[in-house]
């Protein structure tokens, strides 16, 4: 049997909804078939101490130069955090990036910011996710 690709994904997120990030990893992880690195920006990295805006951005910046794929949760609160805009900016213009946007979990309304920059919207389902990231890094 032939080996599984490994994608390399950036999950943003905002630590104020820190339990949709966990869930979204821990539907990654159970994924059958599918193999990721994970270079999100974990809680307790040095970056969030940095000692201003520009240098917080270059962290990110830096941060997310290996991955393949952006995954972004589309709630409402995206619409308003100002380092989602920023990460976006950086996937799409910075280094042309493919961006799903996931829709939380039995959530109808979605962050026009994210869903206007993403390649895909996705439910908030395993396949659907794994799928999305499948066709935009193949």
């Amino acid at each position: 049997m032939p080996s599984l690709k490994s994608r390399n994904l950036f999950i943003s997120h905002s630590w104020s909804y820190g339990d949709a990030y966990e869930k979204l990893v821990a539907l990654l992880d159970a994924a059958p078939n599918f193999r990721y690195g994970n270079y999100s920006v974990p809680k307790d990295n040095p970056v969030h101490n940095a000692p201003n805006v520009e240098a917080l951005y270059r962290a990110i910046k830096n941060q997310m130069v290996f991955y393949n794929v952006v995954l972004i949760m589309a709630g409402k609160y995206a619409t308003y955090s100002k380092w989602i805009q920023r990460e976006i900016q950086i996937a799409k213009k910075d280094f042309d990036k493919p961006i799903v946007a996931i829709r939380p979990w039995a959530n109808e309304q979605v962050s026009s910011v994210v869903s206007e920059a993403a390649d895909r919207l996705v439910g908030w389902n395993t396949s659907s996710i794994v799928a999305a990231i499948r066709e935009l890094d193949p």
